[in-house]
């Protein structure tokens, strides 16, 4: 392996750090194990070229390390504890229901291990792409190509960048905090302690998945939000289904509430000004879930002149470009829809501009999906997003208690809502609630990319009794 002219080759040192420094260049160096990285060096080398694949701690990104792999496992977890409880409505005796939350936290750790390992495996006994380990940092360009260090041994030369290094959990600028051991969706599966009374911050999409998870898990849940409600960007209609949901499951919500101060010490205390009127809330742990942060603070992007938007994020075109030739950017650090399934797409973007025909951008239709029970499926507009562009709307509506398969599966809680272009018959957005709503969606998306009128779902024969025949009800309540 070490005859390959790629290797370390000779001991350099660059202002008093002495590291090995690679013979040769390697023609792509990616920086960041994340869920558009991993097929895409794969694909790189496949086709003759040279490449690196710079990961300092995990392989596979947040998906697989604590976002979707173990959230959906711990979720699962609840899910059945939730239907036990609910057992009498099935005819069945369940008395008692006695969750092991280290247990669930286990099961959902040995998913996530089962996936890190087979990503580890698949660079087992090959040398191209080459797996190098550290923190890695542009240090600057020259005539041979971009310069990188990583970590504390290393310097390699690449003609072209492509950063896939993440996002982290936002910590807001609240007094007190700083000092607070919190939760957040980076570490909250390395917290094996439930929570007797959980605080949370934030009732966007990471919010409300794991404020359900703990309350099922047997936590009291409180959750606080400085807006007036859930999910501010879907429809109003989703928002107080979601919370009426929740509350009857006994989450309890602080809505248009800004909270001041935490204070730790036997607990955690969060003094919220909602109002005007100030009040303290007590509880046992906090989980702060109030956005994300780009992971561009220490890659050296400033030595090269990669633009960067206020908030860290890195600035790209359609093609995923960045503002400097031969550095490129893929996953939640280019900003637009942070989601497992765009990070993956922009693999599928950049493998077209690198090695393809240069045709596929993100000029896309991205669905998705918020695991909640019921869940939320979402595609393109909302209806208000359609009249405030100018469309001449028609809406079509279903609830979903009307719907056989819901029925019978005791799963009747929310609806379909439908917005189509009068003028065109095609089809503009789609909200789901409902079981499965993340699954059904997606019979939306397809349409859509398809550019097909909404009428090819209400005239398609489906199968009884299933929730998609819902998806087809919606179509047929269009006015």
């Amino acid at each position: 392996m070490t005859g390959l002219p790629w290797f370390p080759k000779s001991s350099v040192c660059v202002e008093g750090r002495c590291v090995l420094e690679f013979g040769g260049k390697f023609d792509f160096l990616v920086i960041g194990a994340g869920q558009a990285a991993m097929p895409l060096v794969f694909d790189l080398a496949k086709a003759g070229k040279r490449v690196a694949l710079a990961e300092r701690k995990y392989l596979g990104g947040s998906c697989v390390n604590f976002g979707c792999t173990p959230s959906k496992a711990v979720i699962a977890s609840a899910r059945v504890a939730q239907l036990a409880r609910r057992g009498a409505k099935f005819g069945l005796r369940i008395p008692t229901v006695e969750v092991d939350f280290p247990a669930v936290l286990s099961g959902a750790r040995a998913v996530v291990m089962e996936s890190r390992d087979g990503l580890a495996e698949e660079f087992e006994g090959i040398d191209n792409p080459l797996l190098l380990r550290g923190h890695a940092r542009i240090e600057g360009r020259d005539t041979d190509g971009f310069r990188v260090g990583i970590g504390d041994s290393h310097i390699i030369r690449a003609d072209q960048i492509v950063l896939d290094t993440g996002t982290r959990a936002r910590i807001p600028e609240i007094k007190g905090l700083a000092g607070v051991p919190c939760i957040t969706a980076d570490n909250w599966i390395d917290r094996p302690e439930l929570p007797e009374h959980l605080i949370l911050l934030g009732g966007g999409y990471i919010g409300l998945e794991m404020g359900q998870f703990y309350r099922r898990m047997g936590s009291r849940v409180t959750i606080v939000d400085q807006g007036p409600r859930l999910m501010p960007h879907e429809e109003p209609e989703t928002s107080e289904t979601m919370r009426r949901l929740l509350e009857a499951e006994g989450i309890a919500f602080r809505f248009d509430a800004k909270v001041t101060r935490v204070a730790g010490g036997g607990g955690v205390v969060a003094t919220v000004d909602q109002a005007g009127t100030t009040t303290d809330i007590r509880g046992s742990h906090l989980f702060v879930a109030v956005g994300r942060t780009p992971n561009t603070g220490d890659t050296g992007l400033e030595t090269v002149g990669v633009a960067l938007t206020s908030e860290g994020i890195v600035t790209v075109d359609k093609r995923l470009a960045t503002t400097v030739a031969g550095i490129w950017a893929v996953g939640d650090i280019r900003g637009g829809p942070m989601f497992t399934q765009t990070s993956w797409d922009d693999y599928r973007v950049l493998k077209s501009q690198l090695i393809g025909d240069g045709a596929r951008t993100t000029d896309r239709l991205v669905p998705y999906g918020v695991f909640t029970d019921p869940q939320l499926g979402r595609v393109g507009l909302t209806e208000s997003q359609a009249r405030q562009a100018g469309k001449n709307v028609r809406v079509g509506h279903f609830d979903m208690l009307h719907n056989g398969r819901a029925r019978e599966s005791r799963e009747k809680n929310g609806f379909i809502k439908v917005v189509v272009d009068a003028d065109t018959d095609r089809l503009l957005g789609a909200t789901v609630v409902s079981d499965e709503a993340a699954e059904l969606v997606q019979i939306y998306s397809t349409l859509m990319n398809a550019d097909a009128p909404y009428s090819v779902i209400r005239d398609t024969i489906y199968i009884h009794p299933t929730y998609a025949e819902a998806v087809q009800s919606a179509t047929e309540a269009v006015r």
